[in-house]
């Protein structure tokens, strides 16, 4: 549990309240008990009590403390949750439906549900009702007409999310000698259509009736001795391939089904160059001996290959680069992370906590980079609390001998291309990362603009998520990339890649052109809490998509390496 666990909890009840139709004032008193959390630089773990904050009563500091001692949960949120019907919850995620106007719904129209809600919209009721008129209530008929569609592709962070859930229950099944992850998420592709596993069993008739009951599956798909194929539940449902084989055959299958088609276009010809015959099962000769290997090394080693990592098997240059060692960039060559987020700002840890927590990933060096102050609604610092961040900074260094802290600051480029924070103040700084947060629809020459004006900037060492693009959500801004990439490497200016997966950005395709224009890549979390430092094996996985080398990647760098390089810029 953290900071921001509690502020969801307490930002949940007010929503639930207002929905009710509960009294305003008893509702802002949990806002602004959250805003109160919200704005205070400590962790939860450094405020002894709550309720010496400005902004919070007796009334919320007590549950606060009945959060704390009882893990997250309070009687209060228990009663809200049986008392506000449960189908009108999901109508919160509609556009346009804050709980203000869901609770309209509710007491007004008798809503209950996603069915009642459509059916008003459709006999016109919804339209009469003070704050909508004809154009919310068409407006909530094509949202629902959209709602619960499943896409073809799922975005990867939703799909590594599900991964990981069934996974702890595969962990259970008995008579697997190991399992692995294949298809498009084994490549970490951006959007995935289902998943896949290769299972190496002992007894497949035996696991495949542990794999139908799993806890998460809603539908039996196929109930085969070689193949299983079920429906696991989510927000969206989400179809699981799981291929039985023996052990033998696990490398050689594995191979096959983690793909890509492309690829495997290429091995099946080099396999015929051989006169040899390439399948799921193996490779046969001439006289049909069947070769099987303990390992995808031994696979490739066969036909005169280097190991090839999934992520690169895109059936493009990649059977040629392997010819040879090909040195592309690996998590063991990761010295530090460039980019996170503290409760300074929005994360969710204090300054001392979120270097322990970094500490535990065996990093030489981290730079700590709140938001700048354009950013209100992430609590962004000005001037004055960069400087007294600074000493923070220095205090904890001083401590922590192990490991370097780079104060740093992520610094919003504003609509008009100024940059939001102070020369003055930036030159105190180790690390400045530029990045827009606002004003998306601009052109592309205004977007350039701006760009610009922070690459030449002297104190800016990194343009963090250069597109600002979320997976699935938004394509974000216009941006010419070749451009940005060129102005860059003449500016000694380093692109993220943001290894958060609802971001990718920038996407494998544009890492390849990395080289050409002689640009840096710093692969950062943007971490606001210490699981999304894990996002590093994301980002490693789309560096090795893009076949970048160690050499061009800044975390890389030892911590005096880094320091001699963020300097020559200023220089």
């Amino acid at each position: 549990m953290n900071k921001k666990d509690l502020i969801g909890h307490l930002e949940t009840i007010a929503v639930y309240m207002e929905i009710k139709g509960e009294n305003p004032f008893k509702i802002s008193a949990y806002r602004k008990a959250a805003q109160a959390l919200e704005y205070d630089e400590r962790s939860l773990n450094e405020i002894e009590d709550a309720g010496s904050l400005k902004g919070i009563g007796k009334g919320t500091a007590a549950l606060i403390k009945e959060w704390r001692d009882n893990n997250g949960e309070t009687e209060l949120m228990q009663t809200l949750t049986e008392e506000v019907p449960e189908g009108l919850i999901p109508l919160l995620k509609l556009p346009g439906l804050g709980g203000k106007k869901v609770s309209k719904l509710y007491q007004e129209l008798d809503i209950t549900d996603r069915d009642s809600l459509e059916q008003a919209c459709l006999t016109h009721e919804v339209q009469n009702l003070e704050g909508f008129g004809a154009k919310t209530e068409q407006k909530i008929l094509e949202a629902l007409a959209e709602e619960g569609k499943r896409p073809e592709r799922l975005p990867i962070a939703y799909m590594l999310e599900m991964a990981e859930k069934l996974e702890a229950s595969l962990e259970q099944v008995e008579g697997v000698q190991r399992y692995a992850r294949a298809g498009s998420l084994r490549r970490v592709e951006e959007s995935v259509k289902d998943l896949d596993y290769i299972m190496s069993v002992e007894n497949a008739e035996n696991v495949r009736k542990q794999l139908v009951e799993l806890s998460e599956v809603t539908k039996v798909i196929n109930d085969g001795t070689s193949k299983v194929s079920i429906e696991i539940k989510g927000e969206y449902n989400v179809q699981v391939d799981i291929r039985l084989v023996e052990e033998e055959d696990f490398a050689s299958t594995l191979h096959h089904f983690t793909g890509s088609k492309d690829h495997n276009v290429q091995m099946r010809q080099l396999a015929k160059e051989r006169n040899e015959k390439l399948s799921e099962y193996g490779i046969e000769d001439q006289n049909g001996r069947k070769t099987t290997f303990q390992n995808e090394a031994e696979f490739y080693d066969h036909f005169g290959l280097h190991f090839i990592p999934p992520e690169a098997r895109l059936g493009r240059d990649e059977t040629d680069k392997f010819r040879q060692p090909y040195p592309y960039i690996e998590k063991k060559h990761i010295r530090g992370d460039l980019h996170m987020h503290t409760t300074w700002s929005d994360g969710s840890l204090s300054i001392r906590e979120m270097v322990e927590e970094v500490k535990k990933h065996g990093y030489e060096w981290l730079a700590l980079t709140d938001h700048s102050k354009y950013l209100r609604i992430a609590h962004g610092l000005d001037e004055e609390r960069i400087r007294r961040q600074i000493e923070e900074i220095r205090n904890v260094r001083e401590k922590e001998k192990d490991i370097q802290i780079f104060a740093g600051i992520e610094m919003d480029i504003r609509p008009d291309g100024t940059l939001d924070i102070e020369d003055e103040v930036l030159e105190e700084l180790d690390v400045v990362i530029a990045s827009i947060h606002s004003s998306f629809s601009q052109t592309e020459k205004e977007i350039m603009k701006r760009m610009e004006q922070a690459l030449e900037h002297p104190e800016v060492n990194v343009i963090a998520h250069p597109t600002g693009r979320l997976l699935g959500r938004r394509d974000g801004y216009k941006v010419d990339v070749d451009r940005l990439m060129k102005r860059a490497g003449e500016t000694n200016t380093a692109l993220e890649l943001n290894a958060n997966p609802n971001r990718l950005d920038l996407s494998a395709d544009w890492l390849r052109k990395a080289a050409e224009h002689n640009v840096r890549i710093a692969i950062n979390t943007d971490a606001h809490n210490p699981g999304m430092l894990d996002h590093m094996d994301v980002g490693i996985s789309i560096a090795k998509k893009a076949l970048l080398q160690p050499e061009q990647v800044i975390n890389t760098m030892t911590a005096k390496q880094l320091k001699e390089w963020l300097k020559r810029k200023k220089q």
